[in-house]
C-alpha cells in the first residue's frame, strides 16, 4: 500500500463532501477502527458510500429514514472482501468519531484517521479485511510519525457508552500481533 497526497493509491476513491481542514494538519496521532453495515446487519451494495456522500435515499430502507440527513464520513472503508474505498484524504478531517476523547484530548476527528470495517459488533470480520487493514495500518504508521501500533483504538474506546463498534468480535490480538517486530 502507498499513500500519495493523502490518498491510498490502491484504494477506490469516492470523495465525500463531509470533511474539512484539520486544525493542525501535522497532528495525526490516532487511528479509530469502526464497524458499519447498511442496512444494519446487511452487507454489499453502495449504501455506505451513499451515506458518506449525502445521497442515501430516505425511502431505500426504513432505517434510512433515521439517518439519511446525517453528514458523516470516514477516511477509509474496508469491505468484507478486503476491498478498500477511501472517501477523505488522510490529511483532512473526516467526520467519523463524533463527540469523543482519547488520552485527555477531546474532538478526536481533529487528530485521528477513521477506518470503517464493513461488519457488525456480533459478526466476525473476515480474513480479507484483516489483511487489508494490517497493510493499511503499516503504511499509515510509516507515513505519519505521530502514529504507532499503540495509537489504534476502537470507536467504543473514544466514545464509551455511546458507541460499541467495532464490537466484541473484532480481533484486537490479531492487530497487536501484526504490530510486533518480526
Amino acid at each position: 500500500m502507498t499513500i500519495s497526497n493523502g490518498w491510498l493509491t490502491q484504494a477506490e476513491h469516492i470523495p465525500s463532501p463531509n470533511c474539512d481542514d484539520r486544525p493542525h494538519p501535522e497532528d495525526i496521532g490516532l487511528i479509530v477502527i469502526h464497524g458499519i453495515s447498511l442496512p444494519p446487519g446487511e452487507y454489499g451494495g453502495d449504501w455506505i458510500s451513499r451515506l458518506f456522500t449525502n445521497t442515501l435515499p430516505p425511502d431505500g430502507h426504513p432505517y434510512f429514514q433515521e439517518i439519511h440527513q446525517l453528514r458523516v464520513s470516514a477516511h477509509l472503508l474496508i469491505r468484507r472482501d478486503g476491498h478498500p474505498i477511501q472517501y477523505v484524504p488522510f490529511d483532512q478531517r473526516a467526520w467519523h468519531a463524533g463527540v469523543s476523547f482519547w488520552q485527555g484530548r477531546e474532538r478526536c476527528n481533529d487528530f485521528s484517521i477513521g477506518i470503517e470495517l464493513e461488519g457488525t459488533d456480533h459478526t466476525p470480520y473476515t480474513d480479507a479485511q484483516y489483511d487489508t487493514l494490517t497493510a493499511v495500518l503499516k503504511d499509515l504508521i510509516t507515513h505519519y510519525p505521530g502514529l504507532s501500533w499503540q495509537t489504534i483504538a476502537g470507536h467504543s474506546d473514544v466514545a464509551p457508552g455511546r458507541k460499541t463498534d467495532p464490537g466484541a468480535r473484532f480481533d484486537w490480538e490479531r492487530i497487536r500481533q501484526a504490530g510486533k517486530p518480526v
